[in-house]
């Protein structure tokens, strides 16, 4: 890298500099690879199979599978609006969690049906279902419902406001890392789902505990063709 930034080029292509490092030395790489960035103000074509690179080195990514282009963005909308599942399953740890369901229209209403359990849709999300003709009841279409861990709450309070996406679920593993921890669950003993709560969490293994879902950061995808319907 020395060698190639004494001659001041125009563009430096690196190809996973950092593959052969351990990990603590690859987050103090990261850094300095991000300081130089912004010194030297020089355009860099970095690519990498890790996903957390990408987030913090880049200011636009470009995420490909088998040799195609599958969404060209900024990391935080790659994250926040991701235009089909394997772009919403590759950016971010844990992944999204995704759940297949039927959007059934039910009194005057929509709501993706899971296991059993059902979720309300508010009317944005509702008229993009009706409109694509995902609550046909004579041809219905699946759909795949997208939410990240750290959108599923385990907090009375935020239950307590959420009766339309609450639900049960038995807790299998509690992962504690400190500042977080990662709830793994079954829902209806076949759904599994992850949650990243608050440290404080009562919940332990073999808990059976009400979680529920933040209706305003939910994806939903066509099962299909695996493109997104509405963020």
């Amino acid at each position: 890298m020395g060698r190639a930034i004494v001659r001041n080029p125009k563009v430096f292509l690196m190809d996973e500099p950092l593959s052969n490092l351990d990990a603590k030395l690859r987050v103090q790489m990261r850094i300095e690879i991000s300081k130089l960035h912004q010194k030297l103000q020089t355009t860099v074509i970095y690519v990498t199979h890790d996903q957390t690179e990408a987030m913090t080195l880049g200011t636009r990514i470009v995420v490909m599978k088998d040799g195609v282009i599958q969404q060209v963005d900024t990391p935080q909308n790659l994250y926040d609006r991701p235009q089909n599942l394997f772009v919403a399953g590759f950016m971010g740890s844990p992944q999204m969690n995704f759940i297949d369901c039927q959007a059934v229209e039910q009194d005057g209403a929509v709501v993706l049906k899971f296991g059993n359990h059902s979720i309300k849709l508010n009317e944005k999300r509702a008229q993009k279902l009706i409109d694509g003709g995902y609550t046909n009841e004579e041809f219905p279409k699946k759909v795949v419902l997208g939410i990240r861990p750290e959108d599923i709450k385990d907090e009375e309070s935020f239950i307590n406001m959420s009766k339309d996406s609450s639900l049960e679920a038995t807790v299998r593993v509690y992962e504690l890392l400190g500042a977080e921890v990662f709830l793994y669950f079954d829902i209806d003993e076949t759904i599994p789902v992850t949650a990243r709560v608050n440290p404080r969490t009562t919940a332990r293994p073999g808990d059976t505990i009400t979680i529920a879902f933040d209706l305003t950061k939910i994806h939903i995808f066509d099962k299909e063709t695996e493109q997104i319907i509405s963020h």
